[in-house]
């Protein structure tokens, strides 16, 4: 139980020191225009480095991930809502799994 509260408490000061660094050292305002645009993209690095992967181990093959990240890039590209292109991607992968036997045999 104690190894448990240590861990916790390390992953807690170490994300609450990582947060913290800006705030102590940089007081001013960051006018270089190339850490700007670093600092603007580090967010959806972040997500699609969560997301990416994820989606090829959401589905039990890796075709049917497949037909859903195309389905899903096509839409998004082509502006459609969130909710669509989420809707279309599942859609797409669950067909996918399906008719993919029938298509192979």
């Amino acid at each position: 139980m104690t190894r448990i509260l240590i861990a916790i408490a390390v992953m807690a000061l170490t994300t609450y020191i990582i947060r913290m660094i800006p705030f102590a050292f940089v007081r001013k305002k960051i006018k270089n225009r190339f850490i700007q645009s670093v600092l603007f993209y580090i967010p959806y690095a972040v997500l699609s480095a969560m997301t990416i992967p994820s989606i090829f181990y959401a589905t039990q093959d890796l075709p049917s991930a497949i037909a859903g990240t195309v389905v899903a890039v096509v839409l998004a590209y082509f502006g459609c809502p969130l909710i669509v292109v989420a809707l279309s991607a599942s859609a797409a992968a669950y067909l996918a799994m399906l008719l993919l036997p029938i298509i192979l045999k």
